[in-house]
């Protein structure tokens, strides 16, 4: 008995040692998580705040949630998403009009609303960080149908240049939806956005202005040719022409950096014999802001538009404008490098199948190998051509596949 009361002075001051322990590492194990919080929070900052001001936004400027109004739903609730053909049956350009003017409330992509009424000042507030290189892409389709290839395009741009800007113009990309899709590279710390654009104020105060006024007003024949689609090739000119960069399309692969390029455009063929280009292509474009070649391509596009031939506004536009300043009256002033095929186009559409291919034997695996040093040598980005390729499926040990796997970032492409 005599010695449990001469150790139990002892126990009062275990405890309260203990309670003090107990309340100082909590303490200090608070602190450590919150330095940790903050730590993955400012690491994770480019991704989350890119993704929460995009939907703030949406929902400041409509006043409620988004969800609670049909309006205010994602652009990409529509599968169809302003793909809207007219009728192969209406054949006569009146009929076309007729037909266009009807369903002009469909076209989404002809409107203004709160959000994008903000593309100016989002784009100028997104530009501001300090870019390496300013690349644009244009998507007018569904955002569901931006997929693993479409993103490992927009990983090749980041994979050759970390600091660079990639600003996607799209009304369906911005949205929850495209924020998902765009989070695996946000979360990487690049910077990257899609941005609704205005396209009255994008073509505001450019040759297209007046043409644009009449399509939205439903005065002018679009053509057979979904009207997006050509709306895609005069974006990507009218941005460049007012912010000044590189445009290139969700098919191409970047390679090596583009930092060495100034107001360049591709040849996609050249004469066997002359060397001299026969094709241009738009699919990537390289130009300084209001450069005047790009107004002269706006000009063209308005005086000689044509909805119902396929590449009339893209590629065979760019073709017959440099065609006209290169010639023999062409007047000075145009500074413009035109690119071989090796540049941006090193493989034709006719033969890109042949690099989803897996070697079949030992001389194709030798050729597949050479190709793709070639490739990683030579050339700046590939363009695959989605229209001929998008079926094809990359094989294990293809010259894509191999291309893909140097080139990717987050690396879940199919």
């Amino acid at each position: 008995m005599s010695e449990r009361c001469a150790i139990s002075p002892i126990l009062p001051t275990i405890l309260l040692a203990a309670i003090i322990f107990l309340i100082c590492g909590d303490s200090i194990i608070y602190k450590v998580s919150i330095r940790t919080v903050s730590i993955d929070e400012k690491r994770n900052s480019n991704s989350t705040s890119t993704c929460i001001t995009q939907l703030q936004i949406k929902q400041t400027l409509v006043g409620e949630p988004r969800q609670s109004s049909p309006e205010n739903r994602d652009e990409d609730d529509s599968e169809t998403f302003d793909s809207l053909v007219v009728p192969s049956n209406l054949s006569a350009k009146e009929a076309r009009v007729d037909w266009f003017r009807n369903h002009l409330p469909n076209f989404r992509i002809l409107q203004s609303n709160n959000l994008t009424q903000q593309f100016h000042d989002r784009l100028l507030e997104f530009l501001s960080h300090e870019c390496e290189v300013q690349f644009f892409m244009t998507w007018v389709s569904p955002a569901r149908s931006f997929r693993e290839r479409e993103l490992m395009a927009a990983e090749s741009v980041f994979k050759s240049h970390p600091r660079g800007c990639l600003t996607i113009i799209s009304r369906t990309l911005d949205s929850e939806r495209g924020c998902k899709i765009l989070k695996p590279l946000l979360d990487h710390g690049f910077k990257i956005q899609a941005i609704a654009p205005d396209l009255p104020l994008l073509f505001k105060n450019t040759p297209v202005e007046a043409w644009f006024d009449e399509m939205k007003s439903g005065k002018k024949d679009p053509g057979q040719i979904p009207l997006a689609q050509n709306l895609s090739n005069l974006m990507r000119l009218a941005v460049l022409y007012k912010y000044g960069g590189v445009y290139i399309d969700t098919d191409f692969i970047v390679l090596k950096s583009f930092m060495g390029l100034k107001n360049s455009i591709g040849a996609q063929s050249i004469d066997p014999v002359t060397k001299n280009w026969t094709i241009l292509n738009n699919a990537v474009l390289v130009f300084d802001k209001k450069h005047p070649l790009l107004e002269k391509f706006m000009e063209n596009f308005a005086s000689n538009f044509d909805g119902s031939r396929w590449g009339h506004n893209g590629p065979f536009l760019v073709s017959r404008v440099i065609a006209k300043i290169t010639g023999a009256r062409a007047k000075p002033g145009f500074n413009v490098t035109i690119l071989p095929p090796a540049a941006f186009y090193p493989v034709d559409w006719i033969k890109i199948g042949e690099l989803f291919k897996k070697p079949g034997n030992r001389a194709v695996e030798s050729w597949a190998k050479a190709k793709l040093d070639q490739l990683n040598n030579e050339t700046y980005g590939i363009h695959l051509w989605n229209k001929q390729s998008k079926s094809y499926v990359i094989q294990k040990g293809s010259v894509i596949e191999r291309l893909f796997a140097d080139h990717c970032i987050i690396c879940s492409y199919t």
